[in-house]
């Protein structure tokens, strides 16, 4: 296994991406009282990409969303959501992702790396696939990437929940990830 990126890798072995958080999307969906499917996102995000164009397994990216920004379209949902029930914003306000490992090709490729909600920290892999690289049109590059996953809330202590009167629970346990990403290459 990988070990994470502690700091920028050496000049000339990798190239730096910084995301662009107005062109970039993390979206979450769980399922609400066992029958239908909410979902949010989380609209404060940075973070970097290092791609190793030599040896793409040696790539690498970090990323920190504000907790706050959690947007369900529901106002008092999010407000649950930030609250010591959920997130517990005012206490962890950060969520982290550094990865630990690249494995597949250049176009499709699993990303495993540690994920930190309310300081814990728990490994998750998300099939990515690379959406291209193109110049924009102020004469900067930026490269696309989608990515799926999925992780149990609970593996990161965010258990609240209530018991339905059929039995099922109000908050489904499973919490699908989707990403869009565009990052600006750096330098």
């Amino acid at each position: 296994m990988t070990a994470p990126a502690t700091t920028a890798p050496p000049a000339g072995t990798k190239t730096a991406w910084k995301l662009d958080p107005a062109h970039s999307l993390v979206e979450f969906s769980a399922k609400h009282m066992m029958i239908t499917t909410v979902k949010g996102r989380i609209t404060d995000v940075e973070g970097t990409i290092y791609t190793d164009e030599r040896d793409p397994k040696n790539s690498s990216v970090e990323a920190t969303l504000k907790a706050e920004s959690i947007d369900t379209r529901t106002d008092q949902r999010d407000q649950h959501l930030r609250s010591a029930d959920f997130l517990n914003v005012e206490k962890y306000p950060l969520i982290k992702f550094r990865s630990t490992r690249i494995e597949g090709d250049r176009e499709d490729f699993k990303l495993t790396g540690d994920l930190t909600i309310r300081d814990i920290t728990r490994p998750v892999t998300l099939d990515v696939h690379y959406e291209g690289r193109t110049k924009d049109p102020w004469g900067g590059e930026r490269v696309g990437f989608s990515g799926k996953g999925k992780i149990d809330r609970r593996d990161f202590g965010l258990t609240w929940n209530q018991t339905l009167e059929t039995g099922g629970l109000l908050v489904g346990n499973e919490i699908k990830i989707e990403l869009e990403v565009q990052a600006v290459r750096q330098g």
